[in-house]
């Protein structure tokens, strides 16, 4: 899934090197961008005022990058709003570096998105539209944060005899959830992990960035996602946030019937994978005492009943 996790100490020169090879101005100065867990964003404010983000794709493969920039690229060319890398001087988007992948994308202005009514109207319209879209072979039908995700941690328990309590309870719920979500809901392109560090707005969806965890799979799974994402607060779920993204959905592509009765499964489904990730991450593959509890918060959340 990943190759590396550490970040990567980029020079001036470096930073020049490329942008030379883009045709662009010169560095002036240079800040490492917070948010995302893995690969390194550093915000560039070049010499004629113009800002650039430099990516290094540390924790991705090349060819996992590529495809990754050709589902921006697809989101772009059908007006979804997204950030696509800057083109080089030879026509590539990626240029490779020390066995790795090094984009320049353009700055998106504007912080992550808000959660108030007109934010999260605006992204529940943003992922209507993105759901009706084409879909295309550089998006997989697997999610890489759901089923295989929780089959791969459950050899791994079997290999190290270290199956806790949150891993069996990850099990029995899985096997539960796979019963109860049809494969025949309608089916499309969605994001996979939609937390405000991942949208880029002010009142409005302005980019829908990272696009790593995107995949073919069943729309309704998305709004769930992006309630998980942003619907909670105090660790409570917040009717209002919701009924702001379902209003803003359904204004552009309303629910079936058979979507709505599959809402709380979903949504299980979409807290149950948060919480495996963060398992998988900090517990399991890189422990981190800091860190390795911040799944429980998901966990908490699945005895909170929510009447979608």
């Amino acid at each position: 899934m990943v190759i590396d996790m550490r970040r990567i100490d980029v020079g001036v020169d470096e930073a020049n090197e490329l942008l030379s090879q883009a045709g662009l101005a010169s560095v002036n100065t240079m800040e490492i961008l917070q948010g995302g867990w893995d690969n390194t964003n550093i915000l560039l404010t070049l010499t004629d005022a113009s800002k650039v983000v430099l990516k290094v794709w540390n924790a991705n493969t090349i060819e996992e990058v590529r495809r990754v920039v050709a589902r921006h690229c697809h989101l772009d060319e059908h007006g979804i709003p997204t950030a696509v890398p800057i083109e080089f001087l030879d026509g590539e988007l990626v240029v490779e570096k020390e066995g790795m992948a090094w984009t320049l994308l353009p700055f998106v202005e504007g912080g992550m998105l808000g959660i108030d009514e007109k934010s999260l109207k605006s992204l529940g319209e943003t992922l209507a539209l993105l759901h009706q879209i084409p879909t295309t072979d550089c998006f997989p039908t697997d999610y890489r944060m759901g089923w295989s995700l929780f089959e791969e941690m459950f050899e791994i328990a079997d290999d190290t005899n270290s199956w806790s309590d949150f891993l069996i309870s990850l099990k029995k719920e899985s096997e539960s959830l796979r019963d109860q979500i049809s494969a025949d809901l309608p089916q499309g392109i969605l994001h996979g992990d939609l937390f405000p560090d991942n949208i880029i707005g002010d009142g409005s969806v302005a980019a829908i960035l990272d696009l790593e965890e995107a995949f073919i799979g069943p729309c309704a799974f998305d709004l769930m996602m992006a309630f998980v994402g942003f619907g909670w607060g105090d660790e409570e779920p917040m009717h209002e946030r919701w009924n702001a993204l379902l209003e803003g959905y359904e204004s552009i592509r309303p629910l079936s019937q058979d979507e709505k009765f599959a809402l709380p499964a979903l949504h299980r489904y979409a807290t149950l994978s948060i919480a495996a990730w963060r398992y998988w991450k900090h517990v399991m593959t890189q422990p981190d005492d800091e860190l390795r509890g911040r799944y429980l918060e998901m966990v908490n959340r699945l005895e909170n009943e929510f009447n979608f």
